[in-house]
């Protein structure tokens, strides 16, 4: 089975080459859904200025080269090129698709080791709303290279260590281990740093007491590791009761926080310095990568030793790059964090370049995440100005869609099932269908709604699906058709079915979830068009054209399915 897009693409490139010779074999068709047609080919109007030909005359010149074309070409308006494919030729691919058990989705060649750095939450602090675009961005990415075939490094990169440990370990000395794992397990972990932080602002005892711990807490004491193993074990059981109930594929296994490069940054700045590429400049130790400068139009310095002999996040990424690049052998690294990193992260690419630990052949790339806003358009806060707990906003979420659905005559438990699956499906999909570096309104509202581009919508239609099944006595599974095109809806859904394949290529390649989104919504759209004009199991409908549809149903289902999972969207079996 072959996208249709591809197909053209290759198609048309093979015609530019016949007409206008090989040297115009890599041009671009720039081919695109048309309503006028299927697609739309604008290549000619770009070609024409560079063959010095009018549009037209060159848009004529390729479809001369497209006689043996499954379907139509014409000339339309100044020189675009309308494309309608041939039913028998969606049919068959469609067929193909529905048998395969990919749905035609291909594997990346040769398959790339891809390190993605997502969620890093503080261990300092609790886990709130700030953490969820970039853990559930990183999630769907993760799902997606790997199912295209690429080996997926999880790293997450959590704060945890530097100075905030020392108070923290000695509050937590204060009033016992014991109390302290209760509290931390509980979630209370930003309560816990507040009372912390209370007492080294107000006691100076306990603040000298903090500062020795941080010292001896850096030396590797025994006794202060253990005391430190003790606070991050009970914060991880809590990270991964969010990380469970967001449905997210980190584990301990993925765990790389700051602490452990701990023992790599004295020799990360050595080595640095060695080879001539860190320079001191005022007493610290700083990298000055080209390009970047200050306010004062001199050079921008990328510390990575404080003149007090102090590391910072530059030493510490800087040594995660080498790593990930040496260690993990990454052929791609992606970072998904907050759009106010981009200059410190342009400056530890360009860093890295400039060290040789960053080499061509490896890619880096921040994937910028906005910010989330509330409906009054400022970052999302509590009415004290604090962060809302992530546990809190998703159970809300759950709450609201028990609600929701609370007269719809479920038992008990199917219920808290469908409620956990639109819940929690609803804020990840809100999430993930805007584009992930914008700034977005989270509307409980809205994102809740049965109707328009959201999870809600999208799982209702697959269970609609699953219905149609349920009342006609038969398995999706078995619905193989054959399918044969007939009504205008029918062909729509078919011709949509078959981007399949390009949309994840696409989402992949792009780094961005948001396309997947866009396909997967377009997609049930189109399924509620055959569904509102093309009859299934309705009586008077004959056998070949009620096969034929239950194997629209059952491919329009896998893909729906498919691509939710990939974006890490829950699906409920019934609505």
């Amino acid at each position: 089975m072959t996208d249709p897009q591809i197909v053209l693409t290759e198609r048309v490139q093979q015609a530019l080459a016949r007409a206008f010779g090989s040297e115009h074999a890599d041009a671009d068709p720039l081919i695109r859904p048309s309503q006028f047609a299927d697609f739309q080919a604008n290549v000619a109007m770009s070609l024409a200025k560079r063959l010095r030909r009018a549009p037209r005359e060159v848009a004529e010149a390729i479809k001369a080269e497209l006689s043996d074309f499954p379907g139509t070409v014409e000339v339309s308006g100044p020189g675009f090129l309308n494309i309608t494919l041939d039913d028998s030729w969606i049919q068959s691919e469609a067929r193909q698709m529905l048998t395969d058990p990919r749905l035609g989705v291909g594997t990346i060649t040769p398959a790339q080791t891809v390190v993605i750095d997502y969620s890093a939450p503080n261990a300092a602090k609790e886990m709130h709303v700030g953490h969820l675009r970039t853990t559930i961005v990183g999630d769907s990415l993760a799902r997606l290279h790997e199912h295209l075939g690429n080996t997926v490094i999880r790293q997450n990169h959590l704060g945890d260590w530097g100075t905030p440990f020392g108070m923290l370990i000695e509050h937590l000395l204060d009033i016992g281990e014991e109390a302290a794992v209760a509290q931390l397990e509980a979630g209370l972990g930003t309560e816990f740093y507040q009372a912390a932080r209370t007492k080294f602002d107000g006691d100076d005892d306990f603040k000298l007491r903090a500062r020795v711990r941080v010292t001896t807490l850096q030396s590797g004491d025994p006794d202060t590791m253990r005391l430190w193993h003790v606070f991050m074990d009970a914060t991880i059981r809590y990270f991964n009761k969010v990380y469970e109930l967001l449905g997210v594929t980190l584990t301990d296994a993925d765990l790389a926080g700051e602490s452990m490069y701990n023992t790599m940054l004295e020799k990360t700045c050595d080595d640095l310095e060695a080879s001539g590429a860190a320079v001191l400049s005022e007493g610290a130790l700083c990298l000055f990568p080209p390009g970047f400068t200050g306010s004062d139009d001199k050079p921008l310095p990328l510390i990575i030793r404080k003149s007090d002999g102090g590391y910072g996040y530059a030493s510490t990424d800087m040594a995660a790059i080498r790593y990930r690049v040496h260690d993990l052998k990454a052929d791609r690294i992606l970072y998904v964090v907050g759009s106010e990193q981009a200059l410190h992260f342009r400056m530890v690419f360009a860093a890295a370049r400039m060290a040789g630990w960053l080499p061509d052949t490896v890619t880096a790339e921040h994937v910028q995440i906005g910010m989330m806003l509330g409906k009054d358009g400022r970052r999302f806060k509590t009415r004290s100005g604090e962060s809302i707990k992530l546990m809190d906003l998703l159970q809300e979420a759950i709450d609201r869609a028990a609600a929701a659905i609370s007269d719809r005559g479920y038992d008990a438990e199917m219920q808290k099932e469908i409620a956990h699956a639109v819940g929690i499906g609803a804020v990840k999909y809100a999430d993930l269908s805007v584009s992930h570096d914008s700034e977005y309104v989270l509307d409980f509202d809205r994102m809740l709604g049965f109707t328009g581009n959201t999870a809600p919508y999208l799982q209702y239609a697959q269970a609609r699906i699953r219905s149609i099944f349920r009342k006609g006595g038969v398995d999706p599974a078995a619905a193989t058709g054959p399918i044969v095109l007939g009504a205008p809806a029918e062909r729509a859904l078919a011709l949509q079915l078959l981007g399949f394949g390009s949309a994840l290529a696409q989402t992949t390649a792009d780094s961005e979830p948001h396309r997947l989104c866009a396909f997967i919504y377009a997609t049930a759209t189109a399924f509620t068009d055959f569904f509102e004009q093309c009859p299934v199991l309705k009586e008077g409908v004959d056998p070949d054209t009620r096969a034929s549809r239950l194997a629209l149903c059952a491919l329009t289902l896998r893909v729906l399915e498919t691509g939710l999972d990939l974006l890490g969207v829950p699906v409920p079996e019934r609505m």
